[in-house]
């Protein structure tokens, strides 16, 4: 039986299991020739920087936060000869989509949840989880946010989720963790006795069972 639920926000919230990476690679075609694998490394690199520095403020938002990441992945990429111009298509066309996608799939399943569950946000983020649920008109859906940067755990450790199972005052049996990521949200939620469904393509938050 379950009686509250913790849930991912990136690529859960913001897409149906889409890694960011893939976001990124395909507004990046829509200006400019990137090989992939360096692309990747650009992606790598500046989440690297983001997780070591406290570069993204609490008050930005989730558009500042991608301006702030496009910003440090094409630094990356002019560092290794390839210079991108159209900085503006790239933000506009990544955080367009996230916006429809919340607008349209995600929020109005949180709003039935909401209704049914208490819900628990827990995710690795940069310490503004706050600004970008008030950002997305979605702050009054969770109990609480559990998030990376203000805890100080990060996915894939359990304990992460031992202190999502812990704001919902429930058991992790009576529990349903959603995310997209099997390594980072699915199997570690799964080693403390939670129930899951993982977020995909194919398997979307909008095909949650929901009672009546």
């Amino acid at each position: 039986m379950i009686k509250g639920i913790l849930i991912d926000f990136g690529g859960t919230i913001d897409s149906d299991g889409i890694h960011w990476f893939d976001q990124f690679r395909d507004a990046y075609a829509l200006v400019a020739d990137v090989p992939e694998p360096l692309l990747w490394d650009a992606y790598v690199h500046t989440e690297r920087t983001l997780g070591r520095n406290p570069i993204i403020k609490p008050t930005d938002t989730f558009c500042k936060t991608l301006q702030t990441k496009i910003a440090l992945q094409t630094e990356y990429l002019h560092s290794k000869g390839v210079t991108i111009t159209a900085q503006d298509t790239i933000l506009d066309t990544c955080y367009n989509k996230v916006v429809r996608h919340i607008s349209t799939v995600s929020k109005p399943v949180l709003e039935k949840l909401h209704a049914q569950y208490p819900m628990v946000l827990v995710t690795n983020f940069y310490g503004n989880m706050h600004t970008v649920l008030a950002e997305f008109g979605l702050d009054h859906l969770f109990k609480e946010v559990v998030e990376s940067a203000v805890v100080g755990v990060r996915k894939p450790d359990p304990q992460i989720f031992r202190l999502g199972v812990a704001a919902l005052g429930l058991q992790p049996q009576e529990t349903l963790m959603i995310g997209d990521s099997l390594e980072k949200d699915i199997l570690p939620a799964a080693s403390i006795g939670c129930q899951t469904f993982q977020i995909t393509p194919s398997s979307s938050l909008s095909s949650l069972p929901l009672r009546p």
